[in-house]
């Protein structure tokens, strides 16, 4: 007489098996579609410029950039912004100025 088998290791032979493993993340990779980078306007480079000296650390904003082939848009609190090294980080997302493409907020003027 065979000893039963228990409802724990019954349930291990039906968990799911990846003979290929990283096979799902490389297809999740080469499913991206790259998005080129805008070229912002003159006019749109002085907007956004009027926009970023409106921010403030400790707001809350929107901002849309530009990062690793798409556009990304987070809203959150400005942890850290330095104007001199051209950085903005919102919450514990850091961005350079010149991947941002556009930021709102109730601070911010709507040009």
């Amino acid at each position: 007489m065979r000893a039963k088998m228990g409802r724990l290791q019954r349930a291990k032979q039906f968990m799911p098996f990846a003979a290929l493993k990283g096979y799902e993340e490389e297809l999740r990779k080469a499913e991206k579609v790259v998005v080129p980078r805008a070229e912002l306007s003159e006019d749109m480079l002085d907007m956004l410029d009027r926009k970023l000296q409106a921010v403030e650390k400790n707001t809350v904003i929107t901002v849309t950039w530009y990062h690793d082939g798409e556009y990304l848009r987070v809203t959150g609190m400005v942890a850290r912004i330095d104007r001199e090294e051209r950085y903005l980080q919102i919450v514990n997302v850091p961005m350079a100025f010149s991947d941002i493409y556009d930021i709102e907020g109730p601070s911010i003027p709507v040009l």
